[in-house]
């Protein structure tokens, strides 16, 4: 597939048709608001719809942005305050065109959290619902193991991993704790949110979740470890889910992937017993199981595809900070000392902050933080200092960036936007457990997110006048809906190319910020996965809940 959809190339400096960046979702009345002006300007003005000029004022020469190639001014309009629609102009360039209101991420959060309902597996989505992008019923046949094709096996349910239709645990379990965690930490930014999925009965986060969850138990095997991933043998081509019928096989069981469902299903456990106890009480079943399995191979057992399979490794070098994650949640949940003692044997080997299905040492400080167990103090100290030190960190990079965005140069490689709103993340939670306010340097990552970058685009379909909409997403190409489901969130710029149309399109020499093309064609550029949605829906659920 090689099906270019812009006639223009927008990793050159052309970016945008509109030359001053802005989040395109828009800005809180009393937040920080800034835009970025990548030309030589002395002073800017804020319009209305009708061109009606409402605020003036000067702006300040940031300098050279290596990692975008631009001359950066800054236009701060945090002055203005009056609600309503607006645009940036200077000298004869405009901005897309933005809100200033309270709640301006309120449709945004429901647009990527209900992006996940979109990627729903092993059923159909009806037009109540989803709409025009209602579809039929996949991927609903037994699946077979792959190292014996005698056992079959019922893995139906969960969610779409990404641009394709695998499943994967660790993925899977990564992306349901953040959202899990979205909800515990901010719980008045979703008790309430009906973004218009099926279930009711509890928040529809929950219900979302729910749906993951259900997937997840069923990728246990019998002795209590968890099979890694649930795939057909080869990427199908780019049809709609119902009609990829390959045979969907289950392959091998993973310490990583055994820990991780241990690690959300005790997560989950504790969560959901206030609206179903029943359930909750299937989730803890299934997580000590998993921790016995984990206590009886202390083993590392990885993965990587065997001959014949082309899906998603999700390989790993180790299971050391899933082991430490899911020993935190079981301790979380029981107060058992035995399963303290074992996260405590782990902590001095895993990265406290680390948030990333590959890493997901942080995960585990969260768990431990929260919970109501008696704690080591010595430990809770570390975990406080280690996100304090991470978000100071990251403070620098993003007082430095002309864009404002806390993302180092080997970031921008392959999702690049998960390490964004990652980063958004860290700066959430070192203020939630260290007092420090950095609501701020939170939303700039948003704000880079939505349009505030050095190509101008909002990196979530359907948010913005200028916003990506051809990611590399099978139903999306293939229902014949030109304009794409909304709530995605693209991969974004990456500097490191890695499949042929990214090598043709990206010019050697391209600043990392602009490495990026908005097409199908292209999935080092443009994939979308569920664990760059969900950090993106816990950010957003933060300045939501405030």
């Amino acid at each position: 597939m090689n099906r270019k959809y812009f006639d223009r190339d927008i990793t050159q400096i052309g970016r945008s048709p509109f030359g001053i960046l802005v989040d395109q979702a828009g800005y809180e009345p009393d937040s920080k608001k800034t835009a970025v002006i990548p030309f030589e300007c002395d002073s800017f003005e804020v319009t209305d719809p009708e061109g009606k000029v409402c605020y003036t004022s000067g702006v300040c020469h940031h300098g050279y942005d290596e990692d975008s190639g631009d001359d950066v001014y800054t236009a701060d309009l945090s002055g203005f305050r009056k609600e309503g629609t607006y645009r940036v102009r200077a000298k004869d360039r405009m901005s897309a065109a933005f809100e200033i209101k309270k709640g301006v991420y309120e449709t945004v959060l429901d647009d990527t959290l209900k992006a996940f309902y979109y990627l729903r597996c092993g059923c159909g989505l009806d037009s109540a619902c989803a709409g025009e992008y209602a579809h039929g019923k996949c991927h609903t046949e037994k699946a077979v193991l792959w190292e014996d094709h005698g056992v079959s096996l019922d893995v139906t349910g969960g969610w779409h991993d990404a641009g394709d239709y695998g499943r994967y645990v660790t993925a899977g379990a990564c992306a349901a704790a953040h959202l899990l965690y979205a909800f515990r930490m901010f719980p008045a930014a979703y008790e309430n949110r009906d973004i218009n999925i099926p279930e009711k009965g509890m928040p529809d986060i929950l219900s979302e979740c729910k749906y993951e969850l259900e997937w997840l138990m069923k990728m246990q095997s019998p002795d209590g470890g968890a099979y890694h991933k649930a795939t057909t043998a080869l990427h199908a081509p780019f049809i709609m889910p119902e009609l990829d019928k390959e045979q969907v096989y289950v392959f091998p069981v993973s310490s990583m992937a055994t820990a991780d469902l241990a690690a959300v299903c005790a997560l989950a456990a504790g969560i959901y017993e206030k609206y179903d106890r029943s359930f909750s009480a299937e989730l803890f079943q299934t997580a000590l199981k998993a921790a016995d399995w984990l206590d009886a191979h202390p083993e590392f057992i990885g993965f990587r595809n065997p001959e014949g399979c082309n899906t998603g490794g999700y390989g790993e070098g180790d299971d050391l900070s899933n082991r430490f994650w899911a020993y935190a949640e079981m301790y979380a949940v029981t107060g058992k000392e035995d399963y303290h003692e074992k996260m405590l044997s782990f902590a001095d080997r895993t990265d406290l902050t680390g948030l990333g299905y590959a890493d997901i040492g942080g995960l585990g400080s969260l768990s431990y933080l929260l919970s109501e167990q008696k704690k080591d103090e010595e430990l809770v100290s570390a975990m406080k200092r280690a996100f304090g030190s991470k978000a100071a960190e990251l403070k620098d990079l993003s007082d430095k960036s002309g864009y404002h965005v806390a993302m180092r140069k080997r970031e921008y490689c392959w999702g690049s936007n998960m390490n964004t709103m990652k980063n958004g993340m860290i700066f959430v939670i070192d203020g939630y457990f260290n007092g420090q306010d950095n609501k701020t340097y939170a939303e700039g990552q948003v704000h880079y997110l939505l349009g505030a970058n050095a190509l101008g685009i909002s990196y979530v379909t359907g948010t913005g006048e200028y916003c990506c909409n051809y990611p590399h997403l099978r139903p999306a190409f293939a229902d014949g809906i030109e304009k794409c489901m909304p709530g995605m969130v693209a991969g974004g710029p990456n500097s490191r190319p890695g499949d042929p149309y990214a090598v043709e399109v990206i010019k050697e020499g391209t600043p990392p910020m602009k490495c990026y093309a908005d097409d199908a064609a292209s999935y080092s550029l443009n994939e979308i996965t569920i664990y760059w949605n969900s950090p993106t829906v816990f950010v957003l659920g933060y300045l939501c809940g405030k």
